[in-house]
């Protein structure tokens, strides 16, 4: 999905239009994921962007597009441009200690508070 979105309309209010867009990119994410996976690909991973255009895009986690939106609408600006490519994503594994048990950073900070 390449798209420049809109904030402005004659009769829909910018609300409306902000929830209207952060619909549309979450159906988008979902008609992604349900695709079949290809072999050896763990989940589908996307690369996005986000600017004020297409020129000035920036790369952001995809986790940050709606925080991003609300963002727009709150510098009101005219229009933004988002990006959302689909690509295959393999799982990594985690570290492991000498022992095997896997590292877990909240699982040290437990322990510090008692």
């Amino acid at each position: 999905m390449r798209k420049t979105f809109k904030l402005s309309h004659p009769k829909i209010k910018v609300p409306r239009l902000v929830e209207a867009i952060k619909f549309e990119v979450k159906k988008y994410l979902r008609r992604e994921r349900r695709k079949e996976l290809p072999p050896d690909v763990d989940f589908w991973d996307f690369d996005c962007r986000y600017g004020a255009d297409e020129a000035s895009s920036e790369v952001i986690h995809v986790s940050a597009i709606n925080k991003f939106i609300s963002q727009a609408e709150s510098e009101q600006l005219e229009s933004f441009y988002l990006e959302i490519l689909a690509k295959p994503g393999h799982r990594r594994k985690r570290p492991t200690d000498e022992q095997g048990c896997v590292e877990d950073p909240a699982i040290e900070r437990e322990g510090e508070e008692e």
